[in-house]
């Protein structure tokens, strides 16, 4: 059973890989791992760019484009890469869906959307990935949260039910599957500077303690120190510039 520091051979699936946070960790991951799966959404262009850099490095990269609302998808997806590159040892679920909205406005169309895309799916992908981890004896699954799950942010009550959700799922596979060499973390960012950022940079810096929001090269400096680590399992790591301390 390997401890996981040497992640050579490994094949990794990064989902919302066209954006800021999912495009740093493809970029992280791409001279530690045998092969990189750039999944995306609906953002094509920017994920198939990412995936020829990163063969034009030396890599072995690919895109794959799936609709997460769909129920199917997950399996289908993780189906085509291990088609495509070999079996999944490492899955970041990092794609998400967030709209800013007050709680009066989101109803059950629209909060059952948020949870199918930012919670099922990320657990479908893990209930399709983790049987062949366990049993190569090696995997690793870290889901990308948000700071919302401790504070409740200021996108919306669907999202940050969403993420919260996360942190007891992970809990929950971690316990079930760590003695077989497979680790199941979250990483919880808070302010970081992606398309996805609620507000204007200069003014959300105002409340985050280090003075500045985050850059997504740190998420994905912390993501592989989580990934190369096999003793570390059902935890939750925040990277928010001290705006939640815990």
């Amino acid at each position: 059973m390997s401890d996981g520091l040497d992640l050579a051979g490994r094949v990794a699936l990064v989902t919302g890989a066209s954006g800021g946070i999912g495009g740093a960790i493809c970029r992280r991951l791409a001279g530690n791992v045998a092969g990189i799966a750039v999944a995306y959404g609906s953002n094509a262009e920017p994920a198939e760019a990412l995936a020829a850099e990163i063969v034009s490095g030396g890599g072995t990269a690919r895109a794959f484009g799936s609709d997460m609302a769909a129920p199917d998808a997950p399996e289908r997806l993780i189906d085509d890469v291990e088609a495509a590159l070999g079996p999944v040892d490492i899955l970041v679920a990092n794609h998400g869906l967030a709209r800013q909205a007050r709680y009066e406005d989101v109803d059950a169309a629209i909060f059952d959307h948020t949870l199918a895309v930012n919670l099922r799916s990320p657990f479908l992908l893990a209930r399709r990935a983790l049987p062949g981890m366990r049993e190569r004896g090696f995997g690793r699954v870290l889901f990308i949260s948000s700071v919302a799950a401790f504070r409740g942010g200021v996108i919306g009550p669907d999202y940050a039910c969403s993420k919260a959700g996360l942190h007891g799922l992970a809990h929950f596979l971690a316990r079930r599957v760590a003695a077989d060499g497979v680790t199941v973390n979250v990483l919880a960012p808070g302010f970081v500077e992606t398309a996805m950022l609620p507000g204007d940079p200069q003014q959300l810096a105002k409340t985050t303690p280090v003075g500045r929001v985050g850059r997504p090269e740190e998420v994905a400096d912390l993501a592989l120190a989580i990934l190369r680590n096999g003793y570390v399992t059902s935890q939750v790591f925040s990277i928010d510039g001290g705006t939640y301390p815990r």
